[in-house]
């Protein structure tokens, strides 16, 4: 049918449009992010493009669902700006015959976003977390950049090594050998004493669990809480400095690993089984992410109508501000849920089904032109006060 096939094919390029720009500009904000996070030492700048990727995976339901939204309204003003609307309303075409189209374009949208929520979000959000921890409980020495102060993870050390063993140094390091380097520092903070060690050359060793700096032709100089200095020399010093870097893996039945895990990284079979409110509030923002497209296609569908008084730009003003609120009022669910003041099921069928019910009366009032101050009584004019000739 020419009217559905019209409706959806500028829908397409519509959304295929919008979902390009929103993906660029949330990529460029996540970048900045991410790469203040590395500044600041919280993942591995090394692993930036990686942590980048699963964070815009992350948020990509966001995207969709935004993505989808404008174009409905950008659509459907263009069509009421150049009086197409106005062509199909004539032909018989009512605002509840533009439901079909709108939602055969929908719901293959929002089948993705409900998989994206509740397989990808989760997904992503675990693989974010244990790269961060990863880098977060890495050794001592995996923390050393050559010819850069490291501090060590407790806070009680400070390391430096030459720069000009770099290549060889971080290829050790990254190859799980023992590391070795020249002109090494090592600055240690005792419960009674500091102690600074410097020498010549100096190799990592395993032993166990634990590792052990062994230093070569060097000096130790340690200073006292009452002042007291003592220097030695030494040919070979041992330092132990932690323990061996492993990654952090665990099941989820673990309630200790459970606990170290944030309900976004958890995967959503593994929520159903879990009745504590934190994780049912999780479970509820993945559920509306995806009841909200269906919604957000009647609110713009009911929203779309172009003022000239307002501009082209007044119709996508008005969907940001909705698709905010409604944004919003999903978090505020999920804070709701997650506090145990409403359960999950009520919550949802609050918020979607009073959003459902506010847009389909808000459609059935446009379809039959009724407007509020068509419901309102009119003031009785009084004899006398009518037009003069």
């Amino acid at each position: 049918m020419l009217f559905q096939s019209s409706i959806r094919h500028e829908l397409t390029r519509t959304f295929s449009a919008t979902l390009f720009v929103l993906v660029i500009i949330v990529m460029t904000m996540m970048l900045i992010r991410t790469l203040n996070f590395a500044n600041q030492g919280a993942i591995n700048p090394s692993e930036v493009s990686l942590v980048l990727g699963f964070t815009v995976l992350a948020y990509f339901p966001t995207i969709l669902t935004l993505s989808l939204f404008i174009s409905i309204v950008y659509t459907l003003s263009r069509m009421y700006r150049d009086s197409e609307m106005a062509v199909w309303f004539s032909s018989g075409q009512g605002l509840f015959q533009f439901i079909r189209p709108l939602l055969q374009f929908t719901l293959p949208v929002v089948l993705v976003v409900a998989v994206l929520s509740l397989v990808g979000w989760p997904w992503a959000n675990a693989q974010t977390q244990e790269l961060r921890q990863r880098y977060q409980t890495r050794g001592d020495v995996d923390r050393i950049a050559p010819g850069q102060f490291q501090e060590s993870s407790d806070g009680n050390r400070v390391f430096y090594i030459d720069g000009d063993d770099r290549s060889a140094t971080s290829a050790a390091a990254l190859s799980g050998a023992s590391a070795a380097g020249r002109k090494l520092f090592i600055f240690a903070r005792q419960p009674k004493s500091e102690q600074i060690v410097t020498a010549q050359s100096g190799q990592v060793k395993d032993v166990g669990n634990s590792r052990f700096a062994v230093l070569t032709n060097g000096q130790s100089t340690e200073i006292a809480d009452d002042h007291t200095l003592t220097v030695s020399r030494f040919q070979e010093y041992g330092i132990r400095i932690g323990d061996r870097s492993q990654a952090l893996h665990g099941s989820l039945d673990d309630p200790q690993t459970l606990a170290a895990t944030p309900p976004r990284a958890i995967p959503t079979l593994r929520l159903l089984q879990l009745p504590a409110p934190q994780y049912q509030g999780e479970l509820g923002w993945r559920i509306s992410m995806a009841l909200a497209g269906i919604n957000f296609m009647l609110l713009a569908l009911a929203s779309s109508k172009v003022n000239p008084r307002s501009g082209r730009s007044g119709s996508l003003v008005l969907a940001l501000l909705f698709f905010t609120v409604y944004y919003n009022l999903i978090n505020f669910a999920q804070d709701w849920i997650t506090r145990g003041r409403i359960d999950m099921p009520r919550m949802l069928l609050l918020l979607h089904g009073g959003i459902f019910a506010l847009a389909m009366l808000w459609i059935w009032m446009r379809h039959n032109q009724w407007s509020l101050h068509r419901l309102l009584p009119r003031r009785p004019v009084p004899a006398g006060e009518g037009r003069q000739a």
